[in-house]
C-alpha cells in the first residue's frame, strides 16, 4: 500500500508561482510512475503531468512551457513547479502513484490563482 501526502497548495495571484509537494510512503520502485491531476468541481479530473523511469517526463498542453515536474533521487517525493500561474489553473491538485494497473491518489492539495 502507498499512502500520498501532498503539500504547497494555496492562494496566488495570477503570473505567480507555486510549488506542490508529494511525499510517499510505501515501498516505491524506479518505475513506478508518479504525476499530478487536477480537479475543478463539476469537471472531470485531468492529466497536468507524468515522471516516469528515466527521467521522461509528460505534460497537459495547458500547462506546458509553465510547470514541470520533478522527482527527487530517492524516487519518494515528487515535486510540481507552477510558474506564470492563470486563473483557470484553480483547481484542486491530486498527487498520483502508478503501478501496473494499480494507482493511488493523494487528498488533495487546493491551489487558486486570483487577484
Amino acid at each position: 500500500q502507498v499512502q500520498l501526502v501532498e503539500s504547497g497548495g494555496g492562494l496566488v495571484q495570477p503570473g505567480g508561482s507555486l510549488r506542490l509537494s508529494c511525499a510517499a510512503s510505501g515501498s516505491i520502485l524506479s518505475s513506478d510512475v508518479m504525476g499530478w491531476d487536477r480537479q475543478v468541481p463539476g469537471k472531470q479530473r485531468e492529466m497536468v503531468a507524468r515522471i516516469q523511469s528515466g527521467g521522461y517526463r509528460t505534460y497537459a498542453d495547458s500547462v506546458k512551457g509553465r510547470f514541470t515536474i520533478s522527482r527527487d533521487n530517492a524516487g519518494k517525493t515528487v515535486y510540481l513547479h507552477m510558474n506564470s500561474l492563470k486563473p483557470e489553473d484553480t483547481a484542486v491538485y491530486y498527487c498520483k502513484f502508478v503501478r501496473g494497473v494499480q494507482a493511488y491518489w493523494g487528498q488533495g492539495t487546493q491551489v487558486t490563482v486570483s487577484s
